[in-house]
């Protein structure tokens, strides 16, 4: 993840996001990244640091590592980067579920051009790619929404109760 609080990053990354004017308004722009490149090398290093932070054994690390290993080792990287995306819309979740409990308005943008992005980021010197943004922030004071209901369908619209 990349944490923007520059105003002139921010500002230049506006045209590239639809004209959103949140990506200026709001006093953090987090972009969400994956890796440009994943392999087998970053499977052993999570599972090091698993290792030392947890002290687990190898005989309950090795079957899911090699797993694992084998299946990167099959897929392209186009091919693995649907499954790094929803990896990244779990930690989406995560940072708005953490903003709202700590009353930090949060917006989920998929609304951008990522190359411009990585562009600007210059994301290729760490071997990531953007794929979402999420603006951060207080809301104003003078904000004419901040006092009108959320818009949610009724529960029995969106919940199927299986019993």
């Amino acid at each position: 993840m990349v944490v923007v609080n520059d105003k002139k990053i921010q500002e230049q990354l506006v045209e590239h996001t639809w004209n959103q004017q949140q990506v200026v308004q709001a006093s953090h722009i987090l972009v969400i990244c994956i890796q440009d490149q994943l392999d087998e090398n970053d499977i052993e290093k999570y599972f090091a640091l698993v290792k030392e932070i947890r002290n687990t054994p190898d005989e309950i690390l090795n079957p899911f590592k090699n797993y694992l290993k084998e299946d990167v080792s099959k897929k392209t990287q186009k091919e693995l980067v649907p499954w790094m995306k929803n990896q990244a819309y779990i930690a989406l979740g995560n940072l708005m579920t953490v903003a709202a409990i700590e009353k930090i308005d949060s917006c989920p943008m998929e609304g951008f051009n990522p190359e411009k992005y990585d562009e600007i980021l210059k994301l290729d010197q760490h071997n990531l790619k953007s794929v979402l943004v999420l603006p951060v922030g207080f809301r104003a004071e003078d904000d004419y929404m901040k006092d009108l209901k959320k818009v949610r369908k009724n529960i029995e619209d969106v919940v199927i109760e299986l019993s």
